[in-house]
């Protein structure tokens, strides 16, 4: 089931400098894998050693904050929009 992934610039090194792909998972976890599998080094922008997703990444799914819906663990289906944005910080 493809899945559209949109990341920032952030990511953007370690996924040939792509803004948007497809990929596919029947879960967020499992996409996540997947894009990992393509361009390893992917996962570590986003989670620790154990694939807990670390707290300052934002994932969406169809504007969705997936820490509201199941995670990891939420279910995805063909068509799907993914956004992952790691917070930014700074200033002067």
């Amino acid at each position: 089931m493809p899945v559209k992934v949109l990341v920032t610039s952030v990511i953007q090194k370690v996924v040939d400098n792509q803004r948007a792909f497809t990929s596919e998972g029947r879960t967020i976890g499992e996409l996540i894998s997947n894009i990992d599998s393509r361009y390893p080094g992917f996962r570590e922008q986003l989670a620790d050693e154990q694939g807990v997703l670390h707290r300052f990444v934002n994932i969406y799914l169809n504007d969705e904050d997936i820490r509201y819906l199941k995670g990891a663990d939420t279910e995805l289906t063909d068509g799907d929009e993914v956004s992952i944005l790691p917070a930014l910080a700074g200033g002067a």
